[in-house]
């Protein structure tokens, strides 16, 4: 198990745990009552940590190296997973993934960033951060499945679209725009969840649907915590602070109406038990199509617009 620096106490109580079991297996004595009493410790401190978690807490949390990532995710959800390959354009973008699979008998098109697992695959993946292919491709994907007229489903998880010069030069912020015109539009249900990091254009760029939902510890807004602090500040110590003043955890966001709802995780995050966080996503997502496919499409496409268009305040003048 890996832990976050806040997690300490838990860290500590867990060392304490394994060194207990390992004098009872060689003394010989039964310590059996004294694990209960430590195991029943450890939920106490979790508990009292995880209820006054700070925003920057849980951005750390979303970034947690055991977090599922998107293919976990369809993998424990749904079967006959197809991949489909390439935006038929420039090349196949590794950090954006999607394809047809089986929800419980229902083909739904799967798409979301994907982050690797290690350094290696982090390298390949480009640390879940899209160039303007990936965005390209998703929108295909997602154009394929309204010719099918199978529902969408999309996996949020990056810290933006790659900002490098190459990415600029073939279009990075014509291709956001573009899905963004394009997804508000599709006249299949889709349904988008924030289901780690949520940064800037990269996340709206797979982010316009029907329902928009945040796991608990995941966040969702314009720029990284250290960026917002490089830009203030001039230095990244002040991350914590500006991840604080961006009110960018899934209950402001919630507060704020831009998303419409969140899905708890289980106590210590996504990553302690990523089965049970893949069941309740599923019933989330099985729910949320089974409202969706019940409206019209034109009624659907109608409410789309106004949702996002309320998001906005401005004066004229």
């Amino acid at each position: 198990m890996q832990f976050l620096d806040f997690e300490k106490p838990i860290e500590n109580l867990y060392e304490q745990l394994a060194k207990l079991k390992e004098n009872g297996e060689k003394s010989g004595v039964d310590v059996s009552a004294t694990v209960k009493e430590y195991e029943a410790k450890i939920e106490t401190t979790r508990l009292e940590i995880y209820d006054h978690l700070t925003a920057w807490q849980r951005v750390q949390l979303s970034r947690h190296p055991d977090r599922p990532y998107t293919l976990a995710y369809i993998e424990k959800m749904c079967n006959n997973f197809v991949e489909l390959h390439g935006d038929r354009n420039v090349k196949d973008d590794k950090a954006m993934v999607g394809g047809f699979a089986d929800l419980d008998g229902e083909t739904v098109m799967f798409i979301g960033q994907q982050k690797g697992v290690n350094t290696k695959m982090r390298q390949l993946r480009n640390f879940g951060m899209a160039n303007p292919e990936g965005y390209r491709k998703a929108l295909r994907l997602m154009k394929l499945a309204e010719r099918f007229n199978k529902p969408i489903v999309t996996l949020i998880d990056t810290p933006g679209a790659y900002p490098g010069l190459e990415a600029e030069e073939r279009g990075q912020a014509e291709a956001i725009a573009r899905n963004l015109f394009e997804m508000v539009k599709l006249r299949v249900p889709v349904i988008c969840i924030i289901i780690g990091e949520g940064a800037s254009g990269g996340a709206l760029g797979i982010g316009i649907g029907d329902r928009v939902l945040m796991l608990e510890n995941s966040w969702y807004t314009v720029i990284s915590p250290e960026n917002c602090s490089t830009i203030l500040w001039r230095s990244w110590n002040f991350k914590e602070k500006a991840a604080e003043e961006l009110k960018l955890t899934s209950d402001y966001m919630s507060q704020f109406g831009l998303v419409d709802g969140v899905i708890r995780e289980p106590l210590g995050g996504a990553h302690v038990n990523p089965d049970e966080m893949a069941d309740i996503l599923k019933k989330r997502i099985k729910d949320a199509l089974a409202e969706l496919k019940n409206i019209d499409p034109d009624t659907r496409i109608e409410q789309r617009i106004d949702k996002f268009s309320r998001m906005g305040f401005y004066e004229e003048r």
